[in-house]
Protein backbone atom coordinates (compact mmCIF):
# COMPACT_ATOMS: atom_id res chain seq x y z
CA UNK A 1 0.00 0.00 0.00
CA UNK A 2 1.15 3.35 -0.88
CA UNK A 3 0.40 6.22 0.66
CA UNK A 4 0.49 9.91 -1.56
CA UNK A 5 1.34 12.73 0.04
CA UNK A 6 0.29 15.84 -1.05
CA UNK A 7 3.10 18.38 -2.66
CA UNK A 8 2.92 21.35 -0.71
CA UNK A 9 4.62 24.61 -2.16
CA UNK A 10 6.41 26.90 -0.09
CA UNK A 11 5.86 30.40 -0.92
CA UNK A 12 9.37 32.47 -1.75
CA UNK A 13 9.68 35.88 -1.83
CA UNK A 14 12.89 36.53 -4.31
CA UNK A 15 15.14 38.97 -1.70
CA UNK A 16 18.16 39.21 -4.48
CA UNK A 17 16.79 42.97 -5.46
CA UNK A 18 15.75 43.96 -1.90
CA UNK A 19 18.76 46.05 -1.03
CA UNK A 20 18.51 47.62 -4.72
CA UNK A 21 15.04 48.56 -3.97
CA UNK A 22 16.13 49.81 -0.61
CA UNK A 23 18.71 52.01 -2.17
CA UNK A 24 16.95 53.23 -4.49
CA UNK A 25 13.90 54.58 -2.03
CA UNK A 26 17.02 56.45 0.06
CA UNK A 27 18.22 57.98 -2.84
CA UNK A 28 14.84 58.92 -3.79
CA UNK A 29 14.17 60.36 -0.56
CA UNK A 30 17.30 62.27 -0.46
CA UNK A 31 16.42 63.94 -3.42
CA UNK A 32 13.79 65.11 -3.01
CA UNK A 33 13.70 66.00 0.99
CA UNK A 34 13.62 69.67 1.61
CA UNK A 35 14.56 71.13 4.68
CA UNK A 36 13.07 73.57 6.25
CA UNK A 37 14.80 76.87 7.12
CA UNK A 38 13.36 78.91 10.54
CA UNK A 39 10.66 81.16 10.07
CA UNK A 40 10.49 82.73 12.48
CA UNK A 41 7.88 86.16 14.24
CA UNK A 42 6.48 88.15 11.32
CA UNK A 43 7.95 91.20 11.27
CA UNK A 44 8.14 94.14 9.16
CA UNK A 45 12.27 95.24 8.96
CA UNK A 46 13.06 98.57 9.29
CA UNK A 47 15.18 100.53 6.36
CA UNK A 48 18.53 101.55 6.04
CA UNK A 49 20.19 103.70 3.37
CA UNK A 50 23.39 101.28 3.13
CA UNK A 51 23.27 97.21 3.81
CA UNK A 52 26.01 94.63 3.96
CA UNK A 53 25.22 91.19 2.60
CA UNK A 54 26.20 88.19 4.50
CA UNK A 55 27.33 85.53 2.43
CA UNK A 56 28.11 82.95 4.90
CA UNK A 57 25.05 81.90 6.05
CA UNK A 58 26.15 78.82 7.81
CA UNK A 59 27.66 80.48 11.22
CA UNK A 60 24.02 82.40 11.67
CA UNK A 61 21.55 82.28 13.90
CA UNK A 62 18.52 83.90 13.91
CA UNK A 63 16.65 86.26 17.08
CA UNK A 64 13.10 87.51 15.67
CA UNK A 65 11.37 90.14 17.79
CA UNK A 66 8.16 90.84 16.84
CA UNK A 67 6.36 94.59 17.54
CA UNK A 68 4.78 93.37 20.61
CA UNK A 69 8.07 92.31 22.33
CA UNK A 70 7.50 88.31 21.39
CA UNK A 71 10.95 87.01 20.90
CA UNK A 72 11.58 83.91 18.69
CA UNK A 73 14.39 81.74 18.27
CA UNK A 74 13.90 78.37 16.79
CA UNK A 75 10.56 78.85 15.73
CA UNK A 76 9.55 79.09 19.84
CA UNK A 77 8.95 82.03 21.65
CA UNK A 78 10.84 82.16 24.12
CA UNK A 79 11.80 85.29 27.15
CA UNK A 80 14.92 86.95 27.14
CA UNK A 81 16.31 84.63 30.14
CA UNK A 82 15.97 81.46 27.98
CA UNK A 83 17.97 83.39 25.11
CA UNK A 84 20.63 83.84 27.66
CA UNK A 85 20.84 79.95 28.02
CA UNK A 86 19.88 78.93 24.57
CA UNK A 87 22.70 80.80 22.65
CA UNK A 88 25.41 79.87 26.00
CA UNK A 89 25.37 76.31 24.16
CA UNK A 90 24.72 77.41 20.81
CA UNK A 91 28.42 79.75 21.38
CA UNK A 92 30.13 76.96 22.73
CA UNK A 93 29.26 74.65 20.34
CA UNK A 94 30.10 77.41 17.78
CA UNK A 95 32.94 80.04 18.78
CA UNK A 96 32.57 82.13 15.67
CA UNK A 97 28.56 82.15 15.52
CA UNK A 98 27.28 85.48 14.10
CA UNK A 99 23.73 85.96 15.89
CA UNK A 100 21.53 88.25 13.15
CA UNK A 101 18.15 90.37 15.06
CA UNK A 102 14.90 90.84 12.89
CA UNK A 103 13.17 93.21 14.57
CA UNK A 104 9.76 94.87 13.94
CA UNK A 105 10.49 98.61 12.56
CA UNK A 106 7.57 99.39 15.36
CA UNK A 107 8.95 97.22 18.17
CA UNK A 108 9.72 99.18 21.51
CA UNK A 109 14.12 99.47 21.99
CA UNK A 110 13.55 97.95 26.05
CA UNK A 111 12.99 94.73 24.07
CA UNK A 112 15.32 95.03 21.77
CA UNK A 113 17.57 95.79 24.94
CA UNK A 114 16.26 92.51 26.91
CA UNK A 115 17.54 90.55 24.07
CA UNK A 116 20.97 92.19 23.74
CA UNK A 117 21.52 92.20 27.35
CA UNK A 118 20.69 88.68 27.37
CA UNK A 119 23.36 88.06 24.25
CA UNK A 120 26.06 89.91 26.16
CA UNK A 121 25.56 87.61 28.94
CA UNK A 122 26.04 84.31 27.16
CA UNK A 123 28.89 86.12 25.42
CA UNK A 124 27.31 86.13 21.92
CA UNK A 125 29.38 89.29 20.93
CA UNK A 126 29.12 89.23 17.45
CA UNK A 127 25.63 90.30 16.61
CA UNK A 128 24.18 92.34 13.45
CA UNK A 129 20.47 93.61 12.77
CA UNK A 130 18.73 92.58 9.74
CA UNK A 131 17.54 95.75 7.99
CA UNK A 132 15.61 96.28 3.80
CA UNK A 133 17.78 98.42 1.94
CA UNK A 134 16.04 101.46 1.09
CA UNK A 135 14.09 104.45 1.90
Amino acid sequence: MRIKRKRTLKAVIPTASMSDIAFLLIIFFMTVTVFRKAKGLPVQLPYAKTTERILKQRDLAYIWISKDGKVSVDDNIVSPKRVALIFRTKVADNPALITSIKADKNVPYKYVHEVMEALREANALRVLFSARRGG
